[in-house]
């Protein structure tokens, strides 16, 4: 089977890990990386892949059927808004876009071309995540009722050195929450109310470290969320469930999901329920799965090829990660309010 000819739009941080996912990959070939910097050009020289600083020129020689878009947010509706007008299929690193009307235009444009618009929230390509949506969907949890998640950790002075992570919209609420927003709505369904108090005490740049957050779901479940990347501790999804290569993997959990009939953790796929009678006075048992671990990288690439072939449906469309960017929008919106935010 010929492999399907993509591109790589940006080779930053995760843009690197599209292209060595790409270039490994068995059923895509990677015809082009675009990439301005004297780094991007020195990979794709290793790779011995073609080079183009910009993104116009490497559709027009390298004419890839898709393209995977990982630049700065801001610049993502507009790139895809191109690919998508030339008949390229997308993949946009999330956020899809930096604020909800440039998510709208990329919809838009996916619509009228009729090519696919995918949006990168990897975590549900996670056979983590996965297991975890069939146990709640089987009603092993119960009726949800709340959720804790936590996402600390600590990123180096040298992260700062790119002059948009100091500045509104590079902070951790649309670079880190909005991942972990995206995989509640995927496993407990929809926000429809957001309370934040948001805080730069400790860096000081216009951008926040720290977030406390509150949200209720359509279902009646609420869910907390402590955030910050400014402080020393390992628990956040990155360090805990392994996805990529750079960060050192610790055995402890990020999500707490709790339901009327039992619990889940992940990423450790932890069960919690009761056994035989019920109350906090009766012993609860454990239990943990252990599926094999597989790329959630290299699942949305295959997933990618199916979904332009016509095979499979979008696991994250461009319609669906907008939803998931309003949730978000609504934190830094309640953080500088001090009130709740409404959500449709």
């Amino acid at each position: 089977m010929a492999r399907m000819p993509i591109a790589v739009i940006g080779a930053g941080l995760i843009g690197k890990t599209h292209v060595d996912r790409a270039f490994h990959h068995s059923e895509v070939a990677l015809t082009g990386i675009a990439e301005p910097s004297p780094a991007g050009r020195q990979l794709a020289q290793s790779l011995g892949v073609p080079w183009f600083a910009g993104y116009e020129e490497l559709l027009d020689k390298a004419k890839p059927r898709g393209a995977v878009i990982a630049t700065p947010n801001a610049t993502h509706a507009d790139i895809a808004v191109k690919c998508l007008e030339r008949g390229v299929a997308v993949v946009v690193e999330k956020p899809v876009a930096d604020d909800v009307a440039q998510a709208k235009r990329i919809c838009a444009a996916a619509e009228k071309s009729g090519q696919p618009a995918l949006v990168g929230h990897q975590r549900r390509y996670n056979v983590i995540a996965r297991r975890a949506k069939e146990l709640i969907a089987t009603g092993k949890l119960g009726r949800p009722v709340c959720a804790t998640v936590l996402c600390t950790w600590l990123k180096p002075p040298g992260y700062f050195d790119t002059a948009w992570r100091r500045e509104a919209g590079g902070g951790p609420v649309l670079i880190n929450l909005i991942h972990d927003i995206d995989l509640l709505r995927f496993l407990f369904g929809e926000v429809v109310e957001v309370q934040a108090f948001a805080s730069n005490a400790v860096r000081g740049f216009v951008v926040e470290d720290t977030a406390a957050i509150v949200l209720r779901m359509g279902n009646g479940a609420l869910a907390t969320i402590t955030l910050s990347d400014t402080a020393t501790a390992p628990w956040n999804w990155d360090l805990a469930a392994g996805e990529a290569e750079r960060f050192p993997r610790r055995e402890v959990d990020a999500f707490f999901l709790s339901g009327t009939e039992g619990s889940l953790t992940l990423p450790r796929l932890e069960f919690w329920n009761y056994r035989q009678g019920r109350g906090w006075e009766e012993p609860l048992s454990v239990e943990r799965q252990v599926p094999k671990p597989a790329c959630p990288y290299a699942e949305q690439l295959r997933h990618f090829r199916a979904l332009v072939e016509g095979k499979e449906p979008p696991v994250c469309s461009a319609a669906d990660a907008t939803r998931s960017l309003e949730a978000t929008l609504a934190v830094r919106a309640a953080a500088a309010s001090g009130r709740p935010v409404q959500l449709g």
